[in-house]
């Protein structure tokens, strides 16, 4: 079979997958759902922050939103960072604001005690420094997202390299590759995470680092699986006997209809890593203070369970609705790579 043959039936048979996905109207919702929340989370300087977009003060024109400027430029010599909510606009004065006017680290000093509840100012409340919930929560969003992206590829990476070349070439790679798999496996994962975190002084990149030191496991052995069952094919040994390298085989030949494991696991795995996040950041060994973050809120909302239930339900409910919309997402998709399936 030619290249381009290969090549037809592979772009048919995603054709297929993606006209099977498409038919879960509930998965596509949840897709455009997390698309756009991410969009807002991702440019939320836009949408939530303490400087306007653009203004036009005394005659001349700011952009504070990209440019920062000190107070003297504005008259004032009494403070060190400029507060644009204490200009006074007169005629022909004018600022565009964001829909938000607080950033994920102001406390709102007009209140007279913190948490604070939902106000037109401060629509989900503030938490227990003043500081707005829907902007916290709309920023954190972001860094759980970072987070949950970046250990998933580690641990992908590392999982599908070392359960590939396992069972492609068995053997010693094979022994040495399953049991430090099961070395791993059988260690207290959880217990060994908190303990290591609480040594070393967290940040994003650690914790991507010590997640995927532990979630790869997995993957290799899927991918070990499937090697084991696709380099006895005809097409692979017909390719090492056309002089195909190992490289070539492994790359052109075998994981590419191999990568099923990675597709179908892989939005049910980015959910379960914005748990994880959520959950160190709950027990205080999570992303490092301010940083916005949904577990610290939860942590808040145990504190104050019964005076300021807006911290327990506006994020309790962001997190489950992401997980939610993850999950649905994750079903569809396995029914489409499902090949028993009658959907064409």
């Amino acid at each position: 079979m030619n290249f381009i043959e290969n090549r037809f039936i592979t772009n048919e048979l995603t054709l297929k997958r993606y006209r099977r996905f498409k038919r879960n109207k509930l998965a596509v919702f949840s897709s455009w759902t997390i698309l756009a929340l991410l969009f807002f989370s991702f440019t939320a300087e836009f949408w939530a922050n303490s400087k306007p977009h653009v203004m036009k003060y005394h005659g001349t024109y700011y952009v504070p939103l990209f440019n920062e400027y000190h107070p003297t430029v504005f008259n004032r010599d009494d403070i060190y960072v400029m507060d644009y909510r204490s200009l006074e606009f007169k005629d022909g004065d004018w600022a565009v604001w964001p829909l938000v006017q607080w950033d994920p680290f102001e406390s709102n000093t007009a209140v007279a005690s913190y948490p604070s509840a939902p106000t037109k100012y401060n629509p989900m409340g503030t938490d227990d420094r003043g500081r707005d919930v829907l902007t916290r929560l709309l920023y954190g969003l972001r860094y759980s997202f970072i987070f949950a992206l970046g250990a998933w590829i580690t641990s992908y990476l590392v999982g599908v390299t070392i359960g590939s070349l396992a069972g492609y070439y068995g053997g010693k790679v094979d022994l040495i590759g399953m049991r430090t798999v099961e070395i791993i496996q059988t260690m207290p994962t959880t217990l060994i995470l908190i303990t290591i975190i609480s040594i070393f002084t967290p940040n994003l990149l650690v914790l991507v680092l010590f997640l995927a030191l532990f979630d790869w496991t997995k993957m290799a052995l899927y991918m070990r699986a499937q090697f084991l069952q696709l380099r006895k094919r005809e097409y692979v040994e017909a390719a090492k006997a056309l002089g195909s390298s190992d490289k070539r085989v492994i790359f052109k030949h075998i994981l590419p209809n191999a990568i099923t494991p990675v597709v179908t696991f892989s939005p049910f795995d980015i959910a379960a890593n914005i748990s994880v996040l959520s959950f160190l950041d709950y027990l205080g060994l999570g992303l490092r203070a301010p940083t916005p973050s949904w577990g610290e809120l939860l942590q808040q909302a145990q504190k104050y369970f019964t005076t300021a239930e807006w911290l327990v339900w506006y994020p309790s409910a962001a997190l489950i609705i992401t997980l939610t919309l993850l999950i649905n997402i994750g079903l569809a998709v396995r029914d489409a790579f499902d090949s028993k399936s009658s959907v064409g």
